[in-house]
Parts: C-alpha cells; structure tokens; sequence
C-alpha cells in the first residue's frame, strides 16, 4: 500500500510540470483543510470521550484536531483522480476497524469520463458516502457538530460509482455498488456487495431535493442479516439571510438470517440559518434518533436509543478560508444512558468550539 502511495504521489508531482489543459491550467492541484476544536461536556466523562454515539468532535476538555488533511487532485481529459491523507480525532473514532495504513485514507478515487457529449462519469475507490446532507468538513455544515443521524450513517465509502449529471445540472442521478457500510474492506466471510444510488434535484437556485440508498448484508454470511436504508433531505433558501434543511432517515435491517421480520430506526432532523451579514450567521437544530432494537446505536437499556437533540450555533467568517464557530447542544433519552458525574442520568448538555481553516 505505501508502495502505491509513494507511485501515485509521484504521478501527481509529475503532472504539476507536463500536465496542462487548454486553459494553460495545471492538471494537478492541492488543497487543505484544518479544524480544531475544544469540548466542554458537563457531565464530566470519566474516560474524557463524548458518548459513543459521537463520531465527531468526541473528545471531553481538551484541545484536539477533529479533522486535517492535504489533497492532491488530478483532472485532465477525460480523466480524474483524488487523493488524501488524513489525522485527527474524526479519522481515530470512523476509521478504527480499518487495516493499517487505510486509517489514514480520506479519500482515494479515479474516474473516467464514459462519453464526449454527456457528463457521464465512472468512479472508484475511497469516496465520500452519497448518503446525508453533512460530511467531516465542518466548515460545509451548518452546525459545528453533526447531526446524530450523520454520525450514524456512512461518512465514507467504497466500491465504484456511476454517475450522470443533466445538461441543465438540474438533475445528478448515481448507482453504486459498494463494499459495505462505512467499509474499505468488507466484513471477513462476507462475500456480497452492497448497493446504492443517489437522486438529486436543484430546479433553482433555492431549492435541493435528495433521495440516497443502501442495501446490503453488512455482517458475515453465516448470520446474514439484509439492510435496507434511505436517506431523505430537502435544503431551501427562503429568503436572502433565512435557510431551513429538513431530512428523515430510516432504516430496516432482518431480524436474523432468513427472517421475514425487521427491525427498524428512523431519525427526522429539522435546521434553521439566519445569516445576519456576510461574517455572522446563527442555526438552530432540532432532531429525534429512534433505534428500539439498537441496530445502530447499542445502549443496553430497556427503551433503546430514543433520544431527542438541540442545538444553537453561533458563526464568524474570519475570512473566505477561516471560519469560528460555538456551540451549545443537549441530548434527551427515554433511558439512563449518559454518564453525569459517575453516574448515569437521561440527559447530556456540552459545549464546543471550533476553528476551522481550508486552504
């Protein structure tokens, strides 16, 4: 693996003094991103790390690196690639059940354009999961932290993936057939694929419409059990400061091999930004994670994991690369699932702040 690193590295560089477009553009760029952030969570964490829940920004009074990485892209004639290496906090808590080197992985992929005359295009490797209207890049989202829903659904992906762009751009259609849920690599004794596809509608400026899906086994086939997800979001632009997101999950997954009978999760998420001027903009979140059967979130409770959240951010544009943000956010579940003091309690209440910086 580093072998092929090291190979496609020198590709790159090679590219930045051969490779020009029409344009007289390079054919090879680089960029960065950076983000740190400090977590107050006021129920004091004996371990220093947020519920398991959390994926992102995990990490109880301390100062730490959620996400940075450096990006090397290459697009010329028919032909792209992308290429990124990654540390922080986010990559320790998605990545773990990697091998090796893929921890550090953000992003791997080529592609090929399938046609002349349409926006056509062949990927595969390592890419951002087509599911959720949030990513690891904070500095894209909305809120600071993300939503339950993104945490719990795929940041990344495996697999290799068609897509086709409209003339119009109105309309990007996309199948995939991947590797698993969140996996590099499948699952040993694991030997199917899973499937997907992404629909997104923009009919203008002010108006996105997703429609994403997977379904796959994403256990070894001697307990096969079938999971069928979809992910729904809508963002509209309101007015020139007013934007709202809403989007509802919801999953099914077999019971057992074989089983006629499924359990089920489901989680809606409503968003509201206020962009008070181009440096200061304020969002409100409210969402509901619904797992009784703990497909996704285990909490060894009687109820599950029915757990209500809330949050307010706070945004000032430092510049067009640099952004700070804070953040106050609780957690209400049915049962005893977060720690307080030593002890368990059915609420959770944490502060976050951020700064996050691309380049």
């Amino acid at each position: 693996m580093k072998t092929l690193l090291s190979v496609f590295f020198s590709l790159l560089l090679s590219g930045i003094v051969v490779a020009q477009d029409k344009q007289d553009r390079p054919a090879v760029s680089f960029s960065g991103y950076i983000e740190t952030y400090y977590s107050y969570d006021f129920g004091r964490p004996l371990s220093n790390t947020r519920p398991g829940f959390a994926y992102s920004h995990n990490k109880h009074n301390e100062v730490a690196l959620n996400l940075g990485y450096i990006k090397a892209a290459y697009a010329q004639n028919g032909v792209r690639a992308n290429l990124a290496v990654a540390t922080g906090t986010y990559m320790n808590a998605n990545l773990a059940a990697e091998p090796g080197v893929l921890k550090n992985i953000y992003e791997a992929n080529v592609g090929l354009q399938l046609s002349k005359t349409a926006n056509l295009w062949l990927d595969a490797g390592i890419f951002a999961s087509h599911i959720g209207f949030e990513s690891a890049i904070g500095k894209d989202c909305w809120s600071l932290t993300r939503g339950i829903l993104a945490d719990n659904s795929p940041y990344y992906e495996s697999g290799v993936k068609l897509t086709y762009i409209s003339p119009n751009e109105k309309w990007t259609l996309s199948g995939l057939v991947l590797n698993g849920w969140q996996r590099m690599q499948r699952v040993p004794g694991n030997r199917t694929l899973g499937l997907g596809h992404q629909i997104t509608y923009k009919p203008n400026d002010a108006v996105t419409l997703n429609s994403s899906s997977f379904i796959g086994n994403d256990k070894p086939d001697s307990v096969r059990q079938m999971r069928y997800f979809h992910n729904f979001y809508g963002i509209f632009q309101l007015s020139s400061k007013w934007a709202v997101t809403a989007g509802f999950d919801i999953g099914f997954e077999q019971k057992y091999k074989g089983s006629n009978q499924y359990n089920t999760w489901y989680t809606p998420i409503v968003m509201a930004k206020l962009k008070a001027d181009n440096k200061n903009s304020i969002t409100a979140r409210i969402e509901y994670y619904n797992d009784p059967n703990q497909v996704i979130i285990s909490t060894g409770t009687t109820n599950g994991f029915k757990t209500w959240g809330y949050s307010i951010n706070y945004d000032r544009q430092l510049s067009d690369q640099a952004v700070w943000r804070i953040e106050a956010r609780s957690f209400s579940s049915n049962d005893k699932i977060f720690e307080k003091n030593s002890r368990l309690s059915t609420g959770n209440f944490f502060m976050t702040t951020a700064i996050a910086i691309s380049f």
